[in-house]
């Protein structure tokens, strides 16, 4: 009893074991939750399609014994009695432990998210892979300096000098490589937004072509004559897109133009004449045919189908077939096909007035 009542640093022997005790029983008991957690939330993850429980098991699995270590002790410190300094280190110490740990979580958030960013089959995409790695280096720093501002504020050091120091240091370099960080921050844009990917085809202002690389400044497309065009990525975003790649139909309008002078009966048949055309296509979804205006000479009928394809080709094989059919039909009723013509009525000249004598002279 005389040596459990011992005093050491302030506090009894018996005192110093029961710290130490419960310091050893969190330990265990924080490593065998972090294992056992670990491993369900692995089995629930490979059972489930969504993401959310692999991130959750990464997390777990990335929590350091160490960290629980720190923090088991800790725990078991505060039935002690300690002097102030060596409370305040323990704190400290305990406080480090948790931004690290803080900062480790907020690394495997990072890798986890360009995981999900770089998906199979997506990765062959050389400037995709470089753009995502440029993004995953920008968010470790951003995590480890806020750890390590964080770290030092709980030291006693005083960040604001420094803070201010960075922000002028940020400002002069953002300056100095504005169009560079400018381009980069498009690209970055472009990764994350998507508005089009490797081999889409795109329309960008007057020039079309299929997306090759997607870079950190540039973007390279392959027009349809061959030659390589090199857009930046700001000028790139700064544009209006039409991404045919993923269009899923087409929306056709035409007209055809018939004579005027065609009996009534027939121009009143027209329309299901056109509608028949259309629907005789296998994509072709028809829409409306009408006769739309008296043009200036001809009649104007205007037809409206949906192709049910984003091909190209497709559309044109179902619009010269629907041309072949409209040909056919009009060829058994008998109905022309108008050309720009122009109707010029001369005027008879007036008859000449004979004059009389007197005024001829």
């Amino acid at each position: 009893m005389d040596l459990m009542n011992t005093q050491f640093w302030g506090n009894s022997l018996a005192a110093w074991l029961i710290a130490a005790g419960i310091a050893l029983a969190l330990v265990v008991i924080l490593l065998a939750l972090r294992r056992i957690l670990s491993r369900q939330l692995r089995k629930l993850a490979d059972r489930t399609t969504t993401k959310v429980d692999d991130l959750g098991a990464d997390l777990v699995a990335g929590i350091r014994p160490i960290i629980l270590i720190v923090i088991a002790f800790a725990f078991g410190a505060n039935s002690l009695e300690l002097p102030a300094r060596l409370s305040r280190l323990l704190e400290l110490t305990t406080v480090i432990a948790l931004l690290i740990q803080a900062g480790i979580s907020g690394n495997t958030i990072v890798t986890f998210l360009l995981a999900q960013a770089l998906r199979p089959g997506e990765g062959a995409d050389s400037g995709r892979r470089t753009s995502l790695a440029i993004l995953g280096f920008v968010g470790r720093v951003v995590v480890t300096s806020l750890v390590a501002l964080l770290i030092l504020d709980n030291i006693g050091v005083n960040i604001s000098a420094l803070l201010a120091g960075l922000g002028i240091g940020g400002i002069a370099v953002a300056l100095a490589l504005q169009n560079v960080l400018g381009d980069l921050l498009a690209s970055l844009a472009i990764l994350l937004d998507k508005p089009f990917e490797a081999g889409d085809f795109i329309v960008v202002d007057q020039y079309l072509g299929t997306v090759e690389h997607v870079g950190l400044k540039t973007t390279r497309i392959r027009s349809l004559s061959g030659e390589q065009i090199i857009v930046s990525n700001t000028d790139l975003l700064g544009s209006r897109i039409r991404n045919y790649k993923r269009m899923t139909t087409r929306r056709i309008e035409f007209a055809v133009d018939v004579v005027y002078g065609t009996p009534a009966e027939k121009v009143k048949r027209i329309p299901l004449l056109l509608r028949q055309s259309v629907e005789a296509q296998p994509q072709a979804r028809f829409d409306r045919a009408h006769l739309k205006e008296f043009g200036p000479s001809a009649l104007v009928y205007q037809i409206v189908y949906i192709v049910e394809s984003p091909d190209y080709n497709v559309y044109m094989d179902t619009q010269q077939r629907i041309n072949f059919a409209i040909i056919e039909h009009f060829e058994r009723e008998g109905i022309d096909f108008a050309f720009p013509t122009r109707t010029v009525h001369l005027a008879s000249a007036p008859p000449s007035v004979p004059t009389s004598p007197a005024k001829r002279r």
